[in-house]
């Protein structure tokens, strides 16, 4: 039996901005990655592009980064995994400014600004606080699940 917190068709994700070493998105990576295992990821998908700048940030394959979530690995053992696997090897400087940049990412180009604007027109189209990806990632999660905007 899946673990409840790797049910995403009744709950979300851990917000982007949650913390694991350091690394923004990887407790969220873990949550999406447990869930498809389970088969309980609902409309999330695991190793997205948000994923992937995360992989290819630590130098680290999602298809093994699975493999040991499939083991049953916990967040802790899953950060001393991509730590020892890292292929680049970021130092907490490193790790610090690479979360803060991901935090503050806007669309930077007009196709990921047109899709952006799309989905924040359709969850929240009077909120002026929705900036970045992390901000209408929260909001998504927070409206699919009932919140309103």
């Amino acid at each position: 039996m899946a673990n409840p917190t790797t049910d995403l068709t009744q709950r979300s994700p851990r917000s982007p901005r949650v913390r694991l070493g350091g690394f923004v998105v990887l407790p969220r990576v873990l949550d999406k990655c447990r869930a498809l295992l389970a088969g309980k990821n609902g409309e999330y998908n695991f190793n997205c592009p948000m994923d992937q700048r995360f992989f290819e940030f630590v130098g680290v394959d999602a298809e093994k980064f699975k493999a040991q979530v499939a083991a049953g690995k916990a967040d802790g053992e899953m950060l001393d995994w991509v730590t020892a696997n890292s292929s680049s090897k970021p130092n907490a400087d490193e790790i610090a400014s690479w979360s803060a940049n991901q935090e503050q990412r806007a669309p930077a180009d007009p196709d990921s600004r047109d899709y952006f604007n799309g989905i924040h027109k359709q969850i929240a189209p009077h909120r002026e606080d929705i900036a970045t990806w992390f901000d209408l990632l929260d909001m998504d999660d927070y409206v699919s699940y009932g919140g309103k905007a």
